[in-house]
């Protein structure tokens, strides 16, 4: 009966097959945050699995079992099977005082499972499909609501430091170390595993990225990373979930917990893309990566998907002006905050930029530049001034002058004549001295049509001034006459 459970909870999945390397896998690690989760990412495939998401059976059934060296050769796979199979019972976590002693006696068993796998002391090769059903039973479950949802808020504090902790994950975190070594064991035949590690298990895997318990996604993320790096048929397949997980989060939902994680396992795969890179890559960075900017909360995942795009611009510097141009079309109006993450990712992109790639977008690129070296907010004026800093941006400004600083020359004598920041002040004196320097006849040919500029700007606040005062004695005029008329 339980292997009849197992099969109907993992289905088998076509083959695809995908040559890309990647990058080596990530350390994880334990960090202490509150856990909560939304509902499955994709909705097109089953939210439970069969009979495996059933109310926890009878506590009585989990009873202490002699460890595996204590028995005979001959006994040991029965009961390696046995304690697997007690694995699979699930415990009640919601009362901390009922089955402490059934608790204990699962978690001392996963741990010898644990030991088992990783010290190869005993051939488990014929047990993978047991194996995989019993990590699927514990870790594919309904997880609690989001926290906004309870709370009725539309968003969360990030600095908020609620540290709810998830009872269960005493026994959760050895199950996912059992998951984690059997992937990386070498006892594992790649062949076999594919059959249980398959589309729907790596897929409900995936769904799970979405809990606020950050250890959680730690072990996700590893995980995930070992799997893609191991099996790979999967890469394909993996890469277009994660591309899922991303449209949803982008165009329809806009929260998700596992955006960093994403990002960062998609850092080592983008690293190990192969040149000439494959137009599905590109098209990721055009449909996806870009598109992250848009988010009200990309502050909180914003280091790696600069990270990402930077890679690619690297591997393909003909990718610097379709990325300056998405970055532009998601610029920031209103959030300080998100022009300052921008303008450092914008420098980033600028030092793998070549020349050709820069010209194309120049013209564009800083007449925003120039709104942000005149912005009231400090912090987004300075880090603009800091972009003459960089060595090879200034190479890249100095061969395109003639065309760059009549675009920003209104911008830095505004700059010198009304912003408020002493700071903004003194590095726009700079920036203004190293364009003096650079080319003092196009620096004073921009400076005469300023002041040319100005003066009709004067002139006309002066025609309008006059005009007010015709307008305001016409109108006393015509108080008077009525004022006038009513005497009379």
């Amino acid at each position: 009966m339980f292997n009849k459970i197992i099969k109907r909870a993992h289905r088998k999945s076509g083959k695809v097959t995908f040559p890309e390397n990647s990058a080596n896998g990530h350390q994880f690690y334990e960090v202490v945050v509150k856990h909560a989760s939304r509902s499955s990412t994709f909705d097109s495939e089953p939210q439970n699995l069969p009979n495996t998401a059933a109310p926890p059976p009878n506590q009585a059934v989990i009873e202490s079992l002699p460890p595996l060296k204590e028995v005979a050769v001959s006994e040991r796979s029965a009961l390696f099977l046995r304690k697997i199979q007690q694995c699979c019972s699930l415990c009640d976590f919601s009362d901390t005082l009922k089955f402490i002693v059934e608790k204990e006696i699962k978690r001392q068993t996963l741990y010898e499972l644990v030991d088992v796998i990783q010290s190869s002391s005993f051939q488990f090769s014929e047990f993978q499909e047991e194996l995989i059903g019993m990590v699927s039973v514990n870790i594919f479950r309904c997880l609690p609501p989001a926290s906004h949802e309870n709370t009725g808020t539309e968003t969360v504090d990030p600095e908020e430091d609620d540290t709810y902790m998830d009872p269960s994950w005493a026994h959760l975190q050895i199950v996912y170390e059992i998951l984690m070594r059997y992937i990386v064991s070498p006892e594992v035949d790649i062949k076999i595993a594919k059959r249980y590690v398959d589309h729907v298990f790596v897929l409900k895997l995936m769904e799970l990225f979405d809990s606020e318990d950050q250890r959680e996604r730690e072990y996700l993320k590893t995980i995930l990373h070992r799997i893609y790096g191991k099996f790979m048929v999967h890469r394909p397949f993996i890469r277009k979930a994660i591309n899922n997980i991303f449209y949803r989060f982008i165009f329809e939902t806009q929260r998700h917990n596992g955006i960093c994680e994403l990002l960062e396992i998609m850092a080592s795969i983008i690293n190990g893309f192969a040149l000439p890179m494959k137009e599905e890559h590109k098209l990721f960075l055009i449909r996806a990566l870009i598109p992250l900017h848009k988010p009200k909360c990309v502050s909180s995942y914003h280091q790696n998907l600069s990270y990402c795009v930077v890679q690619f611009v690297e591997k393909d510097g003909r990718l610097a002006d379709p990325v300056i141009k998405g970055l532009l079309k998601y610029w920031p109006v209103t959030n300080c905050h998100k022009e300052v993450l921008f303008l450092g990712e914008l420098e980033e992109v600028l030092e793998s930029t070549q020349p050709p790639e820069f010209v194309r977008c120049m013209a564009s690129l800083f007449r925003q530049i120039a709104r942000c070296l005149n912005s009231p907010h400090f912090q987004v004026a300075e880090r603009a001034l800091y972009l003459w800093n960089n060595e090879h941006i200034i190479s890249l400004v100095a061969q395109n002058r003639s065309a760059i600083l009549p675009i920003i020359f209104d911008a830095l004598e505004n700059n010198m004549t009304s912003h408020w920041n002493r700071a903004v002040h003194g590095l726009t004196a700079n920036v203004r001295k190293m364009f003096q320097e650079m080319d003092g006849e196009l620096f004073e040919e921009c400076q005469k049509k300023y002041l040319e500029k100005e003066a009709r700007a004067t002139e006309v606040e002066e025609k309008r001034e006059l005009t007010w005062k015709k307008l305001e004695a016409v109108a006393a005029q015509a108080v008077v006459r009525d004022e006038m008329v009513l005497v009379n």
